[in-house]
C-alpha cells in the first residue's frame, strides 16, 4: 500500500462555502466507505481566518497512485467543484497509526 497526503484547497468565490456544504453529506458517505475499506486513515477540515471550512487534508492509502486518481474522479468535493487546487504528496505513516 502507498500512502499519500491529499490537500484540497477550496475555491475562493462567493459560492464556495455553499458548494462545500451542499456536497458535504456525499463527501462524508464516501469517507466512511473509504475508512471501512482501509483507504482513509485520517482527515481534517482546513479553516480560514473566520473559522469557516476552506479546504481539507486527508491521509489516505491506496495500492497505487492510479487508484488514488480513480477516487479523486468520484470524490464529491472534486465533482462538485469545491476543491480548486489539489496537492498529492507521497508519505509514510508509522505502523503505530495504522491500527
Amino acid at each position: 500500500m502507498m500512502q499519500f497526503i491529499v490537500t484540497g484547497y477550496d475555491a475562493k468565490d462567493e459560492k464556495a462555502l455553499e458548494r462545500r456544504l451542499a456536497a458535504r453529506e456525499k463527501h462524508m458517505v464516501l469517507v466512511q466507505e473509504m475508512k471501512e475499506k482501509g483507504n482513509d486513515l485520517y482527515a481534517a477540515a482546513i479553516l480560514n481566518e473566520e473559522g469557516n471550512m476552506a479546504g481539507s487534508v486527508m491521509i489516505v492509502q491506496f495500492e497505487s497512485r492510479e487508484e488514488l486518481d480513480k477516487w479523486l474522479e468520484i470524490e464529491p468535493y472534486v465533482v462538485e467543484k469545491v476543491w480548486e487546487k489539489i496537492e498529492v504528496t507521497p508519505c509514510k505513516v508509522p505502523p503505530i497509526f495504522l491500527t
